[in-house]
């Protein structure tokens, strides 16, 4: 099986030695993504719902790279800096996955990337 490096400047860059996403047969695995604006390279504010909802714009533009959209989502994984914020972030998320969502986990981390209060990886599949 081939596997190819998907990358797109609509999303922000890698923060280290990975890619934003890989394809592999079928499926696309999307490296988690931070709640970072791509053209500013910052957070769109302090807000966890205003972070899911950018974290959630990236993982659209590395799809949209694929040629997926979030319909071809099978599996997320949330990091969130405080459970606490689960209802909020939960929110966001389902204004972007509103029929068939995938499947998911969620978990409470002891920090995250740059600061954040959030991060989503995923798994698509053409």
């Amino acid at each position: 099986m081939e596997k190819s490096v998907v990358y797109t400047s609509a999303a922000p860059a890698a923060v280290g030695p990975y890619s934003q996403a890989i394809a592999a047969g079928d499926l696309i695995f999307l490296s988690g993504q931070l709640p970072l604006d791509p053209e500013t390279g910052r957070f769109p504010s302090e807000d966890v719902a205003e972070q899911t909802a950018q974290s959630l714009q990236n993982i659209r533009a590395v799809l949209a790279q694929a040629g997926l959209t979030l319909d071809a989502v099978v599996k997320t994984t949330v990091l969130l800096q405080d459970i606490a914020d689960f209802d909020a972030m939960n929110k966001v998320y389902a204004s972007f996955f509103t029929t068939d969502c995938p499947a998911r986990s969620a978990f409470q981390v002891a920090a995250l990337p740059k600061g954040a209060k959030v991060e989503i990886e995923a798994v698509a599949v053409r």
